[in-house]
């Protein structure tokens, strides 16, 4: 779920940038199919995060190709790929004013 100030143009973002397949429920709320994901839970001392704060990530097989997909279609991204450990990590914009991470694992899926 996401909360923003700028939801109609976020709901837009995830269908016509993201690629997102999804269903209106009505008066424009897309619900948006998520074929795949995965849960993980980070330790916080509450400088990075507060304790019960939820965070979004999408991950892909190639991040390069995946940047220059994305950023042909107008997506903004707001740092360089950095390797992380556990994956190539890099954050794009999205409307409501805040970011997500897209990432690709090293980890087998």
């Amino acid at each position: 779920m996401f909360y923003s100030s700028q939801a109609h143009e976020l709901r837009e973002f995830l269908r016509d940038k993201l690629g997102f397949r999804g269903t209106d429920v009505g008066h424009g709320w897309l619900i948006f199919d998520a074929p795949e994901a995965d849960i993980g839970v980070h330790p916080t001392d509450g400088k990075e995060a507060p304790s019960g704060t939820a965070d979004i990530s999408f991950y892909c097989d190639d991040i390069g190709q995946t940047v220059r997909e994305l950023q042909a279609r107008g997506v903004e991204f707001t740092q360089e790929v950095e390797d992380h450990g556990y994956g190539l990590v890099t954050f794009f914009k999205v409307p409501g004013g805040f970011k997500v991470q897209l990432y690709q694992p090293k980890y087998a899926k």
